[in-house]
């Protein structure tokens, strides 16, 4: 019994050192890295699930004060040009607004576009440029640093919301799928 103690202390000695190890060495952007990897995560997820959403269901609301699926769209494409243009200081590009009545065909490439852009432009943030003042709404001056939380902010609301008309039409957002690919192999 005392050796397993030892043994067990010996293991969760070694676990603390290389933790500490690991914790002593520093991420140069820690922020931006952050940002980036949640960007990629997002559009992934959320392309998704609007690509689950039926075509006939991008006019559903839950309710008559609530937007429509097709306005969740075209919310988050111009959110993604306009948020990550106000991050990177990259111009956003000139493209055709949506609009919520527009169809899936139009909406999902225009959704993918818009993180392809993020995804481009967020590559170049360093976080010693996230103290810089933008102009932002309504005249007012922020950070990009400020941006940046807002941004994660509207991913998580726009994908839960997302996740919640897709189960209110009865199918299951991408996240609460079981995983796709062949089982595990057995060992």
């Amino acid at each position: 019994m005392k050796r397993v103690m030892l043994g067990l202390a010996a293991v969760a000695v070694l676990g603390f050192t290389a933790g500490a190890q690991q914790a002593a060495q520093t991420e140069t952007n820690p922020v931006s890295n952050g940002l980036r990897r949640l960007e990629a995560s997002e559009a992934k997820n959320t392309v998704a699930a609007v690509e689950v959403m039926p075509a006939d269901k991008f006019s559903f609301r839950p309710t008559p004060q609530q937007n429509t699926f097709g306005h969740l769209v075209s919310h988050m494409v111009e959110m993604n040009y306009r948020f990550c243009s106000m991050i990177s200081g990259a111009e956003a590009p000139k493209v055709t607004p949506t609009k919520e009545t527009d169809p899936k065909d139009t909406l999902v490439p225009a959704l993918k576009a818009s993180f392809d852009f993020c995804t481009q432009t967020l590559a170049n943030v360093e976080d010693s440029k996230l103290g810089e003042q933008v102009p932002f709404f309504g005249g007012r001056m922020t950070s990009r640093g400020a941006i940046v939380v807002i941004l994660a902010q509207d991913y998580g609301d726009h994908y839960s919301t997302a996740a919640m008309y897709l189960r209110l039409n009865g199918l299951l957002p991408p996240t609460a799928q079981a995983p796709q690919g062949p089982p595990p192999a057995k060992q």
